[in-house]
C-alpha cells in the first residue's frame, strides 16, 4: 500500500509508539495523584510533554494546554473569548473563505449571541489579500482568525505579516496551524499570534492529542466545568499516553523536520513534474511555490474525485478528494452534492470540476512510490475521462487529449 493522505493524518513514529504503549501497559497513573511514584511520573511526564510542545513553537511551557484534537483547540481558542469581547463591545470577527469547519461552523453559531463575521475573498492560489484585511477591520473587531496552512491546497499565507496587522489594529489573532505544524517553521512570537492550534497526528504523533498555545496574559472562558487540569481552561484527567506520544513526535519534529521536509519537498516537486507532463486536462491548485512540502493538490476536467479515489484504491494508492463533497439531505432519498468550499473560494469552476485529489506526502514516502502513481495515474485519468458523460458531450476522443 502507498499512503498519499498525511494531510489526514501521519504513520506514528516507532518512537512515539514505543513511549505511548509505555504509558498504556506501564506508567498508567493518573497525573493528580503525583503524591506516590506512579503519579508522579505521570505528572512529571506531562510536565515534559509540555516542553517539548512549546519548544517546537518557540513558546513558554505554561502558555501550551493539551486537548484531544485541532477541532477542540479551535473551539476553546474562539469560543473561550467570547465573553471577553462581548465585555469589550468587540463583536466583529475575521476569517477566510477557505478556513476548517471547526472555526467556520463555530463563528455561525456565534451569530445568535450578538457577533457579526466578515470572510475574506482569497485569490487563485487561497491567499488572503493584507490590504482588504486591513480595510475590514473596525472599531468593532475583536478577533482575527486565519489558517497558517490549508490542508486542501496546500497554499501557506503570510501569518507573520497578518499577525503585524493584528497587532498594529490591537486585535487578538488566531492561527490554525493543524496542517502545517511539524513540517514548516512554527516561531509564535515570529507569527505575533496570541492563539495557535496545532495536533499531533499531523507530525507523526498519535491521534487524540492536539495543544492550544495561548499567550501570557490571555483569558479564555473554559468551555465546560471541570477540575484544574490545564489550568482549567480545559479540565478533565488528562490523556497520559497520547500527550507524551505528543512531546516525544514534537521533540523529533524539532530535531529532524529539516532533513524529511527537503526529502518530502523533492519528492512532491517530482510527482508535480511528473503528472504535469503527461495529462493535458489537469489543473493544480494552491500556490506551487509557497505551499506545505510534499503536497500535491489538483483537479481533472470532468472527472471526480471520488472516482478517481477508488481507482487509486484498487491501484493499492491512499489519496484524499478536495471535494470533500457534503451531503445536505433534501428529503428521505435525495440529497444535494456540493463542490468544496475551498476549490469555490479559488475559483475552479463548479460546472466541470466535480472534485479535486490531493496527495499528501510523509518522511515515509519513497522516490519507487512517487515513480509508481506517476505511471500508472495518466492511465488511470484516461479510463474515466472516456467514461464521463461530459467526455463523450466535449466531442470523445477525438477532441480530448489526456
Amino acid at each position: 500500500m502507498i499512503y498519499m493522505d498525511n494531510i489526514a493524518t501521519t504513520k506514528p513514529d516507532e518512537r512515539v509508539i514505543e513511549a505511548l504503549v509505555r504509558f498504556l501497559k506501564d506508567d498508567y497513573g493518573n497525573p493528580s495523584s503525583h503524591f506516590y511514584p506512579l503519579g508522579r511520573s505521570a505528572f512529571e511526564s506531562v510536565l515534559k510533554a509540555r516542553e517539548q510542545v512549546a519548544l517546537l513553537i518557540n513558546a513558554k511551557s505554561d502558555e501550551v494546554i493539551f486537548t484531544s484534537c485541532g477541532t477542540e483547540s479551535n473551539n476553546i481558542a474562539i469560543r473561550g473569548l467570547v465573553d471577553k469581547l462581548r465585555k469589550e463591545g468587540k463583536t466583529h470577527i475575521i476569517l477566510s473563505e477557505i478556513e476548517h469547519y471547526s472555526v467556520q461552523n463555530c463563528i455561525i453559531k456565534l451569530l445568535n449571541q450578538g457577533f457579526t463575521f466578515t470572510k475574506l475573498k482569497v485569490d487563485n492560489n487561497g491567499l488572503i489579500d493584507l490590504d482588504e484585511l486591513k480595510e475590514r477591520i473596525n472599531e468593532k473587531t475583536g478577533l482575527v482568525t486565519i489558517m497558517h496552512a490549508n490542508p486542501e491546497i496546500g497554499t501557506i499565507q503570510c501569518i507573520s505579516k497578518i499577525g503585524e496587522i493584528c497587532k498594529e489594529k490591537n486585535v487578538i489573532f488566531h492561527v490554525d496551524a493543524v496542517a502545517s505544524c511539524g513540517h514548516v517553521p512554527i516561531d509564535v512570537n515570529e507569527f505575533g499570534c496570541d492563539l495557535l492550534s496545532i495536533a499531533a497526528q499531523n507530525f507523526y504523533g498519535p491521534k487524540g492529542a492536539a495543544a492550544l498555545y495561548i499567550r501570557s496574559g490571555m483569558t479564555l472562558t473554559p468551555l465546560f466545568d471541570g477540575g484544574f487540569q490545564e489550568k482549567g481552561i480545559r479540565p478533565g484527567t488528562e490523556n497520559v499516553p497520547a500527550i507524551v506520544g505528543m512531546g516525544t513526535a514534537a521533540a523529533i519534529a524539532k530535531d529532524e523536520m529539516a532533513d524529511y521536509t527537503t526529502k518530502m519537498k523533492l519528492l512532491g516537486d517530482k510527482l508535480i513534474e511528473g503528472l504535469k507532463s503527461k495529462i493535458k486536462y489537469l489543473h493544480f491548485t494552491g500556490d506551487l511555490n509557497q505551499r506545505l512540502p510534499g503536497h500535491v493538490s489538483f483537479w481533472v476536467e470532468h472527472i471526480e474525485g471520488e472516482s478517481i479515489l477508488l481507482w487509486l484504491s484498487l491501484k493499492d494508492v491512499c489519496a484524499a478528494s478536495g471535494s470533500a463533497c457534503s451531503s445536505n439531505i433534501m428529503g428521505e432519498d435525495e440529497r444535494d452534492l456540493k463542490a468544496s468550499h475551498v476549490l469555490s473560494a479559488i475559483g475552479v469552476p463548479s460546472d466541470i470540476c466535480a472534485g479535486s485529489i490531493t496527495m499528501s506526502l510523509s518522511k515515509y514516502n519513497s522516490e519507487e512510490e512517487v515513480d509508481y502513481v506517476i505511471k500508472i495515474f495518466p492511465e488511470l485519468v484516461k479510463k474515466l475521462a472516456e467514461m464521463s458523460p461530459f467526455y463523450e458531450r466535449e466531442g470523445g476522443e477525438n477532441e480530448r487529449t489526456i
